[in-house]
């Protein structure tokens, strides 16, 4: 599935967008607000405008030079600096995001305690974060929720290796059947059949592939912790 991702920060009801640090990096680069305008096609009077917008928000962002030998011009203070950084990085954690599998198993709460909850799956019970749908309620007891598991959040273990379940922090296991492994050239997705609609899929090394002596047919226990799964209530 592919996923549009628009990584944006906010302030005051303010966002900071890709386009806003596109500006800045501009103004970085060229030296001055015009020549960013210049550079981006932007007229300087939208581009000061904007940059204004954002300052008041916030804080200073970018530094007038005044005459001298280089004749003036601007710089980006480490405010701006600073948020080119978060931005990157939030775009970074949001692209990752989209990129990985994420198995979709149907459930209803049957237990609450606080922002973590139980449901119950045809796998079994499992445990999971209970979170509020766009804007909505988080999920209360009988409530049908969907629980995201993704990719990079479950660890496999060959059956006769596996932790016990009070001996790890993952609190969800299940035992399941292999049915499909993808070898990338340094990743490997493998899909896992625990018995649900939609069959859990783990990133592993090939080293681990080796390690567990994986392939279609093989039994595994999968893991993975109720602080990484999500259970969203559904329409």
């Amino acid at each position: 599935m592919d996923a549009s991702v628009d990584a944006q920060l906010q302030a005051d009801g303010v966002a900071f967008t890709s386009a806003d640090a596109e500006l800045l990096r501009a103004v970085r680069d060229t030296g001055s607000v015009a020549g960013a305008s210049e550079a981006l096609g932007r007229s300087r009077a939208r581009a000061l405008g904007r940059i204004e917008t954002l300052e008041e928000a916030y804080g200073p962002l970018v530094e007038r030079r005044r005459g001298g030998a280089t004749g003036g011009g601007s710089d980006l203070t480490e405010t701006a600096a600073s948020l080119l950084s978060r931005l990157a990085r939030l775009q970074a954690a949001l692209a990752g995001t989209a990129s990985v599998d994420e198995c979709v198993i149907p459930g209803r709460v049957t237990e609450r305690d606080g922002e973590l909850g139980v449901v119950a799956t045809d796998a079994g019970d499992l445990r999971a974060r209970l979170v509020a749908r766009n804007g909505g309620d988080v999920p209360e007891v009988d409530a049908p929720v969907q629980v995201s598991v993704r990719s990079d959040a479950v660890t496999l273990h060959a059956p006769t290796d596996a932790p016990a379940a009070e001996s790890t922090s993952a609190r969800n296991r299940f035992e399941g059947t292999v049915v499909d492994v993808d070898a990338g050239e340094t990743v490997v997705c493998a899909t896992i059949d625990v018995g649900t609609p939609d069959s859990l899929s783990a990133l592993l090394t090939h080293e681990s592939l080796d390690r567990l002596d994986l392939r279609p047919g093989s039994r595994v226990v999968v893991s993975f912790k109720a602080t990484a799964t999500r259970a969203i209530a559904t329409d």
